[in-house]
């Protein structure tokens, strides 16, 4: 086994086909082959299933991924570090972001780091907060936001804010003018959320179940774009950040009411995997983002977030 065959392996699992990862890596699919074959004789145990719609990783095969990753990205910090000098803020930091952060963070980090650290090549991912996870523990990522406040097993967290959730729509029963709904004001009110296993509709489901005031989901949307479509065309209500609507015009935002009696918030952390050492460039953007935030909340830039006391360290 070596650190080219592991390079070949990861692409042919990011990419799910051997004719697109040897297009990638420039090299000849028989020979690529050939290479994956050899490691899987080295290993003993088959690594690839394959079928006409592509390729997947076994279980070995998903194990061997997850370290792969690990390995060729110590690997790039080895060759960074070296050339430029331990501690040199350079090199790439891959960072993913939820999907109702992305429009208000994304922009301000990007411009920052480029202004303070220009070694630093960003990569930026955007998606549910638990793919995210799963793109964190598999190496992929350098950091991500996620909504939780507590580490997990092989996964650093820094709470940096708590989020408050808002009404989006026009729930039957209450008065246009008002800015405010009590949540047993929403009982049975007609409501879109992300599916079953997202973060988000796990705290709507216990909230409410908590206060005793019936959920009623007519549809799981794993999509901001039609999450805020259906609650501004009044097919029916959803509980989202204020920050999901940064990116759209007045006029093509439903209302938006605070959740009263209770209020609902969310916490958020940066977080980072802890099985390799934390670069120096990945420490800065780090920071940056604990600064960025600071700034758009000290600004009244970001609507209904609290900062939490332990994102003024970085």
């Amino acid at each position: 086994m070596d650190v080219r065959q592991l390079r070949y392996f990861v692409h042919i699992v990011d990419y799910g086909s051997l004719g697109k990862a040897a297009e990638k890596l420039f090299v000849a699919q028989p020979s690529l082959s050939q290479q994956i074959a050899k490691l899987e004789d080295d290993l003993g145990v088959p690594l690839l299933v394959r079928s006409p719609q592509g390729v997947k990783p076994t279980a070995a095969g998903q194990a061997l991924y997850r370290h792969a990753r690990l390995v060729l990205h110590q690997m790039e910090q080895l060759r960074q570090e070296v050339r430029d000098g331990v501690g040199a803020e350079s090199g790439t930091v891959a960072i993913g972001f939820p999907t109702t952060m992305t429009s208000v963070l994304a922009m301000p980090v990007f411009e920052r780091v480029r202004e303070r650290y220009p070694g630093i090549r960003l990569q930026f991912f955007e998606s549910m907060s638990g793919y995210l996870n799963e793109l964190l523990a598999n190496g992929r990522l350098d950091l991500a936001i996620l909504f939780r406040d507590t580490a997990t097993p092989g996964i650093s967290a820094l709470p940096v804010l708590d989020e408050e959730l808002y009404l989006l729509g026009e729930p039957r029963g209450v008065s246009a003018r008002t800015r405010t709904v009590t949540l047993a004001s929403l009982a049975d009110v007609p409501m879109v959320a992300p599916g079953v296993a997202n973060g988000l509709r796990l705290l709507l489901e216990r909230t409410f179940a908590r206060e005793q005031v019936p959920l009623n989901i007519i549809a799981d949307v794993d999509s901001l774009p039609i999450l805020l479509s259906l609650a501004q065309s009044g097919a029916a209500c959803t509980i989202l950040p204020a920050s999901a609507l940064a990116l759209r015009a007045s006029a093509d935002r439903p209302r938006m009411r605070r959740i009263v009696d209770p209020v609902i918030r969310r916490p958020a952390s940066i977080c980072w995997p802890n099985a390799l050492p934390v670069s120096s460039a990945s420490l800065a953007v780090r920071r940056t983002i604990c600064e960025t935030i600071e700034a758009l909340c000290a600004r009244g830039s970001w609507e209904g977030i609290e900062l939490r006391e332990m994102a003024q360290g970085g």
